[in-house]
């Protein structure tokens, strides 16, 4: 079973049903023990770092990722969840997770695209992941495929944590992390099948583990 970590943040449902339509078993949920059972852990959301933190606290949550990393479980992040796996956000100024060294920035209004106008924030909508490291996330899927964004932070991890980058007025991080421990800045949920596909490479990763 996957486990979706219930932390009171947006888009966990979007997410269920895109493992149920690939026939993954998997569990929103907030328990200790079934997260521990569980074969691997999705950490999706959409919200602000700050709130997000807390909720995480509340529960205990932030202290039992950690073990379940730290024993090697499988772990993917995405978006709000592909954030706060770093230890700072400058959204509300927030001491996060710390799972991956960095933190996470805003950006700039004063950025302007490739056609030279500034860009809109949030930035919504497809773009280019340019990977740059092979890892089994990617297996079988292409390189500089667009995936689908909503976000007005961006991830700025340590560079050896750098897998891959897309351009919105700045070159920035959109795929981090190690072996095992992985976290988009796109939702693959909401990007057809090759967002489908990445899913299902997780799943794998988490089934040979």
């Amino acid at each position: 079973m996957i486990a979706i970590i219930d932390y009171k943040a947006g888009n966990l449902t979007s997410v269920k049903r895109s493992l149920d339509f690939l026939n993954i078993k998997n569990e929103i949920t907030d328990d200790e023990k079934k997260i521990q059972k569980s074969i691997g852990i999705i950490f999706p959301g959409v919200g602000a770092a700050g709130s997000a933190m807390e909720n995480l606290r509340e529960k205990n949550l932030d202290e039992i990722l950690k073990q379940e990393v730290m024993n090697g479980k499988p772990l993917l992040g995405i978006c709000l969840g592909c954030q706060i796996i770093l230890d700072y956000s400058e959204e509300n100024n927030t001491k996060c997770l710390g799972l991956i060294p960095g933190e996470c920035r805003r950006f700039d209004s004063f950025l302007k695209d490739e056609k030279g106008e500034y860009i809109k924030i949030p930035h919504m909508g497809w773009n280019q992941v340019n990977i740059k490291k092979e890892n089994p996330l990617f297996h079988d899927i292409k390189n500089n495929l667009d995936f689908y964004f909503v976000h007005s932070y961006y991830p700025k991890p340590a560079e050896d944590f750098v897998i891959g980058t897309t351009n919105y007025g700045v070159e920035f991080c959109s795929v981090l992390g190690r072996q095992g421990l992985w976290a988009v800045q796109f939702h693959p949920e909401k990007s057809g099948r090759f967002g489908l596909k990445i899913l299902e490479n997780f799943y794998k990763y988490c089934v040979r583990c």
